[in-house]
């Protein structure tokens, strides 16, 4: 299989990802091993295409929400070391209006003892599977990290970022993903892109159904493959 580099979302690590058997997961700026760096999208982008090169120069980027745009915006930067791109729960263009709860979020469980921890965890334990919510819910989150992954993601464009990314782009979200809300628009704008939407499911669609986002990836890999230009 082609290799994979995963990318998890806001306030998670590589942890999101170990229950997949395939893929090399890594931690975003200001996420898990590295919680005291600061998130900027050129650092995060930097941080895949270090695991690109670990994996041989040539990939497909798995991101999930943060992950999805990191993603993006990492074939955009290098698109020949992205052999194909899987997009789950990150086609809402990222305006001040969409971003505005993530900071009213923040504030709120920063002013909690543990900075929102345990509460984080109550609520991934609530909906995720006791295999997966095992991994995930290892702490600390990364609460701290809100404000700089805002301001970043304010500041990044990501509808130019699939426009300029020829290589085959999957967007695949949940039916009740609040984040899917633009999926037409990047649909549109990608060149070569195609939408999977899973009924039933929502945000956390890796994480609450691993399994089947997992097939998905399996069969995008595959398509990947029969292309042969990721070698």
């Amino acid at each position: 299989m082609v290799p994979i580099v995963l990318v998890h979302g806001i306030r998670a690590n590589a942890g999101a990802w170990a229950t997949y058997d395939f893929g090399l997961a890594v931690d975003l700026p200001g996420h898990g091993k590295r919680l005291g760096d600061t998130f900027t999208m050129s650092s995060a982008v930097s941080v895949v295409s270090d695991a690109i090169d670990a994996l041989g120069g040539k990939a497909m980027v798995v991101g999930h929400s943060l992950g999805g745009y990191v993603s993006m915006a990492t074939a955009a930067a290098h698109p020949s070391r992205v052999a194909g791109l899987v997009v789950a729960g990150a086609t809402a263009i990222p305006s001040r209006a969409a971003t505005s709860p993530f900071l009213v979020i923040h504030k709120v469980l920063s002013s909690l003892p543990d900075g929102g921890d345990a509460l984080t965890r109550r609520i991934l334990n609530s909906v995720l599977p006791p295999d997966v919510a095992k991994f995930a819910t290892t702490g600390p989150f990364a609460t701290s990290a809100m404000p700089s992954v805002v301001a970043a993601l304010r500041t990044f464009d990501p509808l130019s970022a699939v426009a300029s990314y020829a290589g085959p782009t999957w967007f695949v979200n949940g039916g009740h993903d609040h984040l899917r809300l633009h999926e037409r628009k990047f649909l549109a704008t990608a060149p070569d892109g195609r939408l999977v939407v899973i009924p039933g499911a929502g945000h956390y669609l890796p994480m609450t159904h691993p399994a089947l986002f997992a097939r998905h990836v399996r069969d995008a890999a595959a398509v990947v493959e029969s292309k042969r230009d990721w070698t």
